[in-house]
């Protein structure tokens, strides 16, 4: 239930990130999704009063919901029904700065929009009775289809074009070692990226603030390399999204080095490790040396145990120092730092690590270049 509820934190973090409200959070416990409106009818006439109780206007399910289930959902609440594919890639659309990243949005809003073209078509029943204008929609929703497969092919294309420029692009820096900053979105990346790079990159306090791909060229000590700050990750982070966003997470395939940065204050940190590194076996890099970055230990806080308290310990127990600990000793072949870059705490123990992973790289691929140290 704790995991549920974390789960629901989140998205009405997305609902605000999207310019939303969260009014009321509701849970069922069901074995599967009901195929026809997702919750049962007793949950769905419970949400209905509260939706017109409290004059809610959007209502979001924590999934993504099927065709049906949309169209069906729409009909009993008679609203606006978002699942969290959607909400995430309305940030998404709204986030997106440079034309790349527009287009990588655009493509994956298609592609989900594709299958789902019948239900947007249903107002017609609703205002004329639905006999006789049956043939007039089908035929309708067959010329968006068909116009909709077009602008994706179009978009493929384009991004194709895009992926040759950054082939070549990253080519034109093989003679420097890259490391890739990825992680959790919110955990801090492009605050990180501004610290070590000494740049401006757009950082905010918000879900996805960064879409766009920046590589910056640092230099700790003698030694230079590329630093790629990338798109956060999520949870159940939208298929259609990986795919558009190639492009973006090819700089994380062929990075040297990752920098895994993660939010050590998130009560659900441990889950947000796991959703990174599936997302980062989904795309081929799990396999990639990486420095795990814990980030934010000045806004970590635990809560003391009594000493009569004989329950047992849970990691909300645990002090910054036992955690570091537990850490250490869970992942041996693993460099682990825990660091704040807002206020600097342990910057410079980040950066003699970093100092040492580049090195090692450098010198396995360069080893005639072995007297710059």
């Amino acid at each position: 239930m704790e995991r549920t509820r974390e789960c629901l934190s989140e998205l009405a973090f997305l609902l605000e990130t999207a310019g939303g409200v969260s009014v009321k959070t509701v849970i069922q416990n069901l074995e599967r999704p009901d195929s026809r409106t997702y919750i049962g009818s007793g949950k769905l006439e419970e949400v209905v009063e509260y939706k017109n109780a409290l004059e809610a206007d959007i209502i979001v399910f924590d999934d993504e919901l099927s065709p049906a289930q949309l169209r069906n959902l729409e009909k009993a609440f008679n609203c606006r029904i978002l699942d969290r594919t959607t909400l995430i890639l309305d940030i998404f659309a709204k986030r997106a700065r440079t034309s790349i990243a527009k287009t990588q949005v655009e493509l994956a809003q298609l592609q989900y929009m594709l299958p789902r073209l019948t239900r947007m078509w249903t107002h017609l029943e609703r205002q004329r009775g639905g006999i006789g204008m049956r043939g007039p929609g089908e035929s309708q929703i067959e010329t968006d289809r068909r116009l909709i497969t077009e602008k994706i092919t179009l978009l493929k294309q384009r991004l194709k074009d895009v992926d040759k420029q950054k082939i070549q692009q990253r080519k034109n820096r093989e003679s420097l070692v890259r490391v890739a900053l990825v992680g959790y979105t919110n955990v801090g990346k492009s605050t990180l990226m501004n610290l070590l790079s000494k740049s401006d990159v757009f950082a905010e306090n918000k879900l996805f603030a960064t879409l766009d791909t920046t590589v910056r060229k640092v230099v700790i000590g003698n030694l230079p390399f590329l630093l790629t700050d990338t798109v956060g990750f999520i949870r159940k982070l939208p298929h259609g999204l990986v795919e558009s966003f190639k492009s973006t997470l090819d700089e994380v395939r062929e990075a040297d080095l990752l920098l895994h940065v993660v939010d050590i204050s998130h009560p659900d940190h441990e889950q947000q490790i796991d959703s990174v590194n599936r997302t980062l076996q989904e795309i081929g890099a799990a396999d990639k040396p990486t420095i795990l970055v814990f980030n934010k230990i000045d806004a970590y806080t635990y809560v003391k145990k009594d000493d009569d308290d004989l329950s047992p310990m849970t990691k909300e127990n645990m002090t910054l120092e036992m955690l570091q600990n537990s850490w250490m000793s869970k992942i041996n072949d693993m460099s682990t730092v825990f660091i704040s870059a807002a206020s600097r705490a342990n910057i410079d123990t980040l950066r003699d690590m970093l100092y040492e992973h580049v090195k090692r790289i450098h010198a396995i691929r360069y080893p005639y270049n072995n007297f710059l140290y």
